[in-house]
C-alpha cells in the first residue's frame, strides 16, 4: 500500500467524521453515511502501481447507489475499466503533499476577518467578508505525523485576494503546531495552482468514479 493515500485516508475521515477505515486487500472501504456518498473504495496503489484487474473486481462488486471508488490514475485510463453504471469525474485530481512548518500566516486583507477553532483532531478556518458573508473556508484532520487539507473554497464574490491562500497556510501552521510533519490532499484542477503556489507538489493522478445504476 502506498504511505501517501494511507495517509489521505486516515485524515480525510477524521475530517469528514467517517467510519474507521477498513483494511482490505486492494486498499480501504470507507462508510461516510450521506445519500449521495454512502461509503467509498479507495485504492491503495498509485499509478502504474495500479492493476486493471484489480480495480474491475472491486468495481463489479458493487451494486448500490451512492458507492464511490477513488483510484490514484488517470480518469482517462480507468474509465476503460468501469462498468457502464458508473459516472467517471472527467477531469483528473491530484493526490498532493507538502513539509508542514510553523510558518504564521499573513494577516487577512482589510475589512476581512479570520477566524480559526480546533474540535479534536479538526480545525476549521474561516473568512468572512466585510458584510459578514463567507468569503473563504477549510478544514484539516490531524492523524500523527500527517495531516489532511480538506473543503479549501472561496466565494466566486471574493476571488483572487489571495484568501484560499490564507485558509490554507493558517490550517498548514495550525497542524504543524499540533506536531504534523507533512500536509497531504487530494486536491481539484482548479485548486491545483493554489497548493502548487504554496509549496505542494503532485505525487499521482485521481480518478473519482460514483455508482449511479
Amino acid at each position: 500500500m502506498n504511505d501517501l493515500v494511507r495517509a489521505w485516508v486516515d485524515g480525510w475521515v477524521l475530517s469528514r467524521g467517517a467510519a474507521v477505515p477498513v483494511e482490505e486487500p486492494w486498499g480501504w472501504s470507507v462508510d461516510v453515511g450521506q445519500v449521495e456518498q454512502v461509503s467509498r473504495r479507495v485504492l491503495g496503489d498509485t499509478g502504474d502501481n495500479i492493476e486493471e484487474a484489480v480495480v474491475r473486481k472491486v468495481a463489479d462488486s458493487v451494486t448500490g447507489y451512492g458507492v464511490w471508488l477513488k483510484v490514484f490514475a488517470d480518469p482517462a485510463l480507468v474509465r476503460g475499466w468501469l462498468g457502464p453504471g458508473w459516472w467517471i469525474d472527467p477531469e483528473a485530481g491530484f493526490l498532493m503533499s507538502v513539509p508542514l512548518t510553523r510558518d504564521a500566516p499573513p494577516a487577512a486583507p482589510d475589512g476581512y476577518r479570520l477566524r480559526a477553532w480546533t474540535r479534536g483532531p479538526v480545525t476549521q478556518a474561516l473568512v468572512t467578508a466585510p458584510d459578514g458573508a463567507l468569503a473563504a473556508r477549510g478544514q484539516v484532520g490531524v492523524s500523527g505525523a500527517t495531516a489532511v487539507v480538506d473543503r479549501v473554497e472561496t466565494a466566486p464574490a471574493h476571488r483572487r485576494k489571495g484568501l484560499g491562500g490564507l485558509v490554507v497556510r493558517t490550517l498548514q501552521a495550525t497542524a504543524a503546531e499540533q506536531g504534523a510533519q507533512t500536509g497531504v490532499l487530494a486536491g481539484t484542477p482548479d485548486g491545483r495552482a493554489l497548493y502548487e503556489s504554496l509549496g505542494w507538489t503532485t505525487a499521482a493522478l485521481l480518478t473519482s468514479a460514483k455508482f449511479t445504476a
